[in-house]
């Protein structure tokens, strides 16, 4: 399971800017990380020098955060970078407010799907944030209408479990809805005050042995850790996480030797 953990890279989406992509690219396999989320690159990045640093890191791309718009109006080049590194997962991460609506929702799905069948060799999932729960559509929430496992639709789900927990739901309940249907799932932590923030991954209170039993059960092939703000630097941040996800893999590892006795 350790090979499955890639650092998201929104988390470090200021040290990109700061230090470079290589460099970046260089600490985070220092660190022990299997791979990378492509997302947050600075402006005007090359991505031949993204396909260096992951070959010259030996990391795997885990996917990539491209926005609805570029999947409208630049889907050549998207496909063209997803083969550069190496990835068939394409990502819609993220709406503006003006489709946080009905209409918008509908439109949106409808948009996924015309792209997914555009480019049949690559997968597109759909990555939530907690804005989702406020819309009901055709009687379900907005998230669950865009990823509904109906025949025509062709939109795979990337659950971001703080999401999930900050709009109120159980995340290991939630995602038992997409079994084989999720290649990708975030996780993040929320802290256990009032303030329900960021946290690193076991430092808060998401049951995460649950999700990684879960995930090892129904087809999850990369399990991407972000923390959208960080209290402190980053790099420390993605350190605690991944050092405490090697943890809870041994936990999961006893828990599964003792079912089977």
């Amino acid at each position: 399971m350790e090979k499955k953990f890639a650092a998201q890279l929104y988390t470090v989406r200021e040290e990109l800017k700061g230090e470079g992509i290589r460099p970046v690219f260089r600490k985070l396999k220092e660190m022990g990380w299997a791979g990378v989320q492509i997302s947050a690159l600075p402006s005007g990045y090359d991505p031949n020098e993204v396909a260096l640093a992951l070959r010259e890191n030996h990391l795997n791309a885990a996917g990539m955060h491209i926005s609805l718009e570029r999947l409208q109006t630049d889907l050549d080049n998207v496909l063209k970078e997803a083969d550069l590194y190496g990835t068939k997962d394409i990502i819609c991460p993220f709406l503006s407010n003006d489709l946080r609506n009905e209409a918008g929702y509908r439109e949106v799905k409808k948009t996924l799907n015309k792209v997914a069948k555009q480019a049949p060799e690559y997968r597109i999932s759909y990555h939530n944030h907690a804005f989702e729960f406020d819309s009901k559509i055709d009687g379900q929430d907005a998230l669950s209408f865009i990823l509904n496992p109906e025949d025509d639709n062709e939109i795979l789900a990337e659950i971001d479990v703080f999401w999930v927990k900050k709009g109120g739901y159980d995340p290991v309940k939630f995602i038992s809805s997409y079994e084989n249907r999720m290649p990708i799932i975030h996780l993040k932590d929320m802290t256990p005050d009032e303030r329900q923030t960021f946290a690193e991954v076991g430092e808060g209170v998401i049951d995460f042995i649950s999700i990684l039993e879960w995930g090892e059960a129904n087809g999850i092939e990369w399990y991407a850790v972000e923390q959208d703000f960080c209290e402190r630097h980053p790099y420390d941040c993605l350190q605690t996480s991944l050092t405490n996800l090697n943890n809870l893999v041994k936990q999961v590892t006893v828990n599964q030797t003792g079912r089977q006795k």
